[in-house]
């Protein structure tokens, strides 16, 4: 960070006031460090805080939505349609889970909310879905999981129909090799699309549409060519000249993965299994990972990114219990152990629930923020450790995925 921009950090992040204050003294001292409760507790609390945040929004035009988060600079941010997106599968299994079939009302109002925004097209608007701001692959992706969801989960044909309507639109401007290279983040190409793909086959399946899961067999195909022997994937920043979060590495390996089981195709499991064993090996004695990592898996960052450390939780339980890969279990509930001692169950209602997006507070990943998607996945790897992957995984159609003319 340049000297410009670490002497703006105070004004911009308002550090002296006396919440930020009292949270940056806790990450100082040790006491943002609680003794972790039951998987049952944490989710409960996770869950209230996204119920929380979409509460905000009531008021507001985008209404039904889920706050991207709160930071220090900005407060209440506006509802996420991204996120949003697949908040809906967490808040239909919690319901089940939780035996909290209001959650299942909360999802439905996610869906109207994003059905509301949908273009014509078939694509959906990209950041918080203000007028103007243009779709990205990733994001319109991200929403298409939250619709496949409404169609399989609650029965809504409406769901189905913008889920194959947006699988169109992305293969509309897909590239020959597979890859998206327009309506893309920061303007580069991401190999975490990969994610993107998972959610296109999710929707070819649904829809029997043969087309869709060519569409997601292509990019697959195409993020294999960014693989190293070592697991390593190239291009998978959200910036060229930046190292990798842990965030986008393992959504990375989770699109790998489960576009691999949709499609019955081993190569694209093994490609996930490699990078998250090589993960597995990097992970702290405590449960952490580090916040970035460079080419060979070199940690390059001091701090935890606590989202994607939930993310590799999630990968290593759904690697062990759909590819026989039962030894990183251990690291997932290192993982997770390591999380709740993260994980805020009292406090203020901005953080109460919440997780941030590093620990320390200022990490690097989502500095001084709460952001939506973080007790998300930590919600989705209790879940999983809990033994119900029935609620967050739907098996695939073998009739449909199964070869390559798929």
């Amino acid at each position: 960070m340049s000297l410009g921009r670490l002497l703006a950090v105070p004004f911009r992040f308002r550090l002296w006031r006396p919440r930020h204050l009292a949270l940056i003294g806790d990450d100082l001292l040790g006491r943002a460090r609680e003794p972790g409760g039951s998987h049952q507790d944490h989710l409960a609390s996770a869950v209230a805080w996204l119920c929380h945040a979409q509460d905000v929004r009531d008021s507001e035009a985008d209404a039904g939505g889920v706050a991207a988060g709160w930071s220090f600079e900005d407060g209440w941010l506006p509802s996420y349609p991204e996120t949003s997106g697949y908040i809906v599968e967490t808040l239909v299994a919690a319901a089940e889970l939780l035996d909290r079939p209001e959650l299942v009302g909360r999802a439905h109002r996610i869906l109207d909310w994003e059905l509301s925004i949908q273009r014509g097209d078939g694509a959906f608007p990209g950041h918080f879905g203000e007028a103007g701001s243009a779709p990205v692959v990733f994001n319109t992706g991200q929403i298409i999981h939250g619709m496949v969801t409404g169609f399989q989960r609650l029965g809504r044909d409406d769901c189905l129909d913008a889920a194959v309507a947006a699988g169109r639109w992305l293969a509309s401007f897909q590239e020959a090799d597979g890859c998206w290279r327009t309506n893309v983040h920061n303007g580069c190409v991401h190999t975490y699309n990969s994610r993107a793909a998972w959610a296109v086959a999710r929707a070819g399946v649904a829809a029997e549409d043969r087309e869709l899961l060519a569409v997601a067999r292509r990019n697959l195909d195409w993020a294999l060519t960014q693989q190293r022997a070592s697991g390593w994937f190239t291009a998978n920043a959200f910036t060229r000249d930046r190292d990798p979060f842990t965030h986008t590495i393992a959504y990375a390996i989770r699109g790998l993965l489960e576009g691999g089981l949709l499609l019955d195709d081993d190569r694209f499991v093994a490609a996930a299994t490699r990078a998250a064993r090589a993960l597995a090996e990097a992970q702290a004695e405590d449960g952490s990972l580090a916040g970035t990592f460079g080419d060979g898996w070199r940690p390059t960052a001091r701090y935890c990114c606590l989202t994607g450390l939930a993310q590799m939780a999630i990968n290593w339980l759904r690697l062990a219990e759909a590819a026989g890969e039962g030894e990183l279990v251990a690291s997932a509930r290192r993982a997770i152990g390591y999380l709740k001692r993260c994980h805020r169950r009292t406090g203020p209602p901005e953080v109460a629930g919440g997780v941030a997006g590093s620990t320390p507070i200022w990490g690097g990943y989502s500095r001084f923020e709460y952001p939506n998607w973080a007790p998300k996945f930590f919600a989705d790897a209790l879940i999983l450790d809990l033994g119900r992957h029935d609620l967050l995984v739907e098996a695939p159609v073998a009739s449909l995925a199964v070869g390559e003319g798929a």
